[in-house]
């Protein structure tokens, strides 16, 4: 929503601070993206009078005119045609600077000085037209600045309104907010110049009711026939006769283009005026052009065609509601209108529609036809169905002042089924108990009345009356919520009260993914949190219905191709050093039989885990170049991963001769997790990409026990072993724990070895063993014996012999 400054200050009657206004704004009411300043590059112009106007002497379509800028005549050569003798004009003297960034300098111009130029409204920005130097009609003397006589400076302020907030999307609900934020102010509509309110006042508007089956009536000579009252719950037609289209007044254009609409013509820019003004879509279509004279609100049939203002041919469907005359459908309801009926030069009579359409039924023929309007995106957020006849009231004093013509008979209203502004009650001890303070009965009432709640106290609560333009206050904790932004969060304390600490405990879910959380930022890894949404990587990829764009039109499978999404952000920006890991959920297509493709997908959560750079952070005294990490650094942290995540998996090599590792569950042989090598857009500088992700498992580990430290000093061997192709390291280790027993405290391996001595296909590996016996000193003899065993068993099972020399 992109507000004028200069119409919220209209509209609450005092001079608002733009910056001020956004921040206001911003605390308490919608973030605000941008305060754009209009024609504030003016400030150098000032009023000009010219006083004589004289041919050029060397130039026939020039002219020299003597202008009195308050300091002094002087001569400006000028070559408007319009140009004439006691006429006011913006005039730019020597040194000033225009839009654009264009400095005047002295010149002459074939042999005459000119100071400075008479303006037209392109050269200061305020139109399109060049023909002329724009006139201006005021007393104010010459060498007053532009800028204080002609109100032309401005400021958008560019409004983030949520979706459940269509009273912000007009200037009235912005102003009613400020009013209520800034105090002392009430909202009053500008007066229309030469508006008058239409005879009969409110009681014509009102109009006649009729409710039968099939809302019917006529008004001025147009039958009106609402037969969809599902779609359009409430249908207002006002005839204006006699009306003459053509240009908009000067105000009516100004105040569109501030807020960046062009003037089309003074009917359809008044019906624009009340949409931004009180956010009442309205149209206006050409009764001359109807036949019948007819308009019949009703379902769209099968195939029926309609060619709308944008030039295109749509299909509807008996899902949308189409504004009809007698034989054909004239506008899509809600969204778009056609050339058949639209307002021309030549429109005499007027038939102004006012309606309430239903949101779902516009948001769905928006999307089905793919056509936005500013009238749709304020219909399928919900507008104030209650106040439809005053803004109608408002559409036919500005119709009737810009575009003359007259109201002959009172407007039709077809609302079948009348509705009243809803009652919410809300407790004052409530509201207290919500926010962590305590808030005055009176200033609950105060706040709530200042954006127009009618607040009446009952029984110990407040009996609290929600306006038509509020649909997203429907309960208790709603208005709880009004009172508090009202306030002001930044008025809330940010002290930490006394609590009590709750007696139940996290959900499992929630303790696995802490603990896994806990022990990755221990190991230095920073959490990332990625958009579950992304490109399919697989044939049970779950596809979104309305997804936000066909890159993100699926649901995610695996979190690593997110994480890489955020290396290569990082490598874009000069990053080398990479540590992030994800705990999320990831998604696919359902199986079972109530599953298949289109049943319910299977989620789960899984962490994930990208690593590239440097294997430590720099320091000073180790040289420029710091090693990277590699494969090995890979397998460290799939180990821990594995143990926080799934600590019922053994981590072993990935099978097929690829490189990596792989989570496998113990006993049931499912592969859990997998860790490897990644492949990304790197650049050359890029160190080399790891990842892993492995499903998170909900195992309860138990309390943490805890044991005194040895007394007893340890007994420590060095043991090379020669192992056959295909025997693993692990197998060794397990095979020595189990025939040496609980002696063998530790055993790590600690060198590799390949080469000559020892048979080809085979290797060396050497073992650090540690003994010990936590009650008493071990003997040698016994270590020897028990170490003796461990050799044995592991040449009897695996054939590994100890390497000799």
């Amino acid at each position: 929503m992109i507000a004028s400054r200069r119409w919220l200050e209209a509209l609450l009657g005092r001079p608002l601070d733009a910056r001020e206004v956004a921040e206001q704004l911003t605390m308490h009411v919608a973030a605000v993206d941008a305060v754009v300043p209009l024609h504030q590059d003016l400030g150098d112009v000032l009023i000009g009078r010219v006083l004589e106007v004289k041919k050029h002497p060397s130039a026939d379509r020039l002219s020299v005119c003597l202008v009195e800028a308050g300091s002094g005549s002087v001569e400006v050569v000028c070559g408007a045609p319009n140009v004439q003798a006691g006429k006011t004009y913006p005039y730019a003297p020597v040194g000033a600077t225009l839009p654009g960034g264009v400095k005047l300098e002295r010149r002459k111009i074939r042999g005459v000085e000119s100071n400075g130029m008479l303006c037209s409204a392109k050269e200061l920005g305020l139109g399109e037209d060049h023909a002329g130097i724009l006139e201006l009609d005021t007393t104010a003397p010459p060498g007053s600045r532009f800028l204080d006589v002609v109100p032309v400076a401005d400021h958008q302020i560019v409004i983030d309104v949520p979706a459940n907030r269509p009273d912000l999307l007009c200037h009235k609900g912005v102003a009613r907010e400020l009013a209520a934020v800034l105090g002392g102010t009430t909202i009053k509509l500008p007066p229309i110049a030469g508006g008058a309110a239409p005879a009969g006042g409110d009681a014509a508007l009102g109009g006649r009711r009729r409710a039968p089956r099939v809302p019917m009536g006529v008004v001025d000579g147009v039958e009106v026939r609402l037969e969809d009252p599902e779609g359009a719950p409430r249908y207002m037609i006002a005839v204006i006769r006699g009306v003459s289209v053509g240009p908009s007044p000067r105000w009516l254009t100004d105040r569109l283009a501030s807020i960046g609409q062009r003037s089309i013509n003074n009917v359809v820019d008044a019906t624009n005026y009340i949409l931004f003004e009180i956010n009442q879509p309205l149209h206006a279509f050409d009764l001359a052009k109807l036949n019948g004279p007819a308009v019949v609100v009703r379902r769209a049939k099968p195939g029926e065609k309609i060619v709308t203002l944008d030039g295109l041919t749509r299909t509807l469907t008996p899902d949308m509601t189409a504004i009809c005359d007698a034989k054909r459908p004239t506008i899509i309801a809600g969204v778009m209108g056609s050339a058949d009926s639209e307002v021309s030069p030549s429109t005499t009579d007027l038939v102004v529609e006012c309606a309430y359409f239903q949101p779902t039924r516009i948001r769905r023929t928006r999307r089905s036809l793919e056509l936005s309007s500013e009238s749709s995106y304020r219909f399928e957020r919900g507008i104030d169905m209650l106040g439809m006849p005053d803004a109608l009231r408002r559409a036919i004093e500005l119709i009737v002042a810009v575009a003359g013509g007259d109201l002959r008979e009172p407007p039709l209203d077809l609302w079948p089924e009348p509705q009243q502004e809803k009652t919410i009650f809300l407790r004052p001890e409530r509201v207290a108990h919500l926010l962590g303070m305590p808030v005055e009965q009176g200033e609950i009432e105060r706040r709530l009345a200042a954006v127009a709640f009618f607040v009446a106290p009952k029984d110990g609560r407040l009996a609290v009356q929600v306006p038509g333009w509020r649909p997203d206050v429907t309960r208790e904790v709603d208005l709880i919520e009004e009172v508090a932004r009202l306030k002001g969060y930044d008025a809330f304390p940010d002290e930490l009260r006394p609590y009590r600490l709750g007696t139940v405990p996290d959900a499992p879910e929630e303790q696995a993914r802490a603990r896994v959380r806990d022990g990755l930022v221990r190991l230095g890894l920073l959490e990332a949190r990625t958009l579950p949404l992304g490109s399919p990587d697989g044939p049970d990829a779950v596809r979104i219905l309305n997804p936000l764009s066909a890159e993100e039109a699926h649901l995610r499978r695996r979190l690593l191709p997110g994480l890489v999404r955020r290396v290569e952000h990082n490598w874009a920006n000069r990053n080398r050093d990479v540590r992030l890991f994800e705990v999320g959920t990831v998604f696919r297509k359902g199986t079972g039989d109530a599953g298949g493709a289109t049943g319910a997908p299977d989620e789960w959560t899984s962490l994930a885990a990208v690593f590239t750079g440097a294997r430590r952070p720099p320091h000073w005294s180790e040289g420029a170049k710091l090693p990277d990490m590699d494969i090995w650094d890979l397998k460290y942290h799939f180990e821990l991963a594995v143990e926080l995540a799934a600590p019922r998996c053994d981590v072993e090599p990935v099978t097929g001769g690829a490189m990596g590792w792989q989570a496998v569950e113990r006993g049931g042989g499912v592969v859990l997790g997998w860790a490897g090598p990644l492949d990304a857009d790197a650049p050359v500088w890029a160190a080399p990409l790891f990842g892993l992700e492995v499903r998170l498992a909900l195992t309860d580990l138990g309390p943490v026990r805890y044991r005194p430290l040895p007394v007893q000093p340890p007994v420590e061997r060095d043991v090379a072993l020669v192992l056959a192709g295909g025997v693993s390291a692990a197998q060794v280790a397990e095979v020595l724990q189990r025939a040496v027993g609980p002696l063998l405290e530790r055993l790590e391996v600690f060198d590799e070895y390949r080469g000559p001595g020892i048979p080809a296909g085979q290797r060396g590996v050497a073992w650090h063993c540690s003994f010990r016996d936590p009650a008493r000193t071990l003997r040698e003899a016994e270590v020897d014996a028990a170490l003796a065993r461990g050799l044995a068993a592991l040449e009897d099972e695996l054939g590994v012999r100890r390497r000799e020399g």
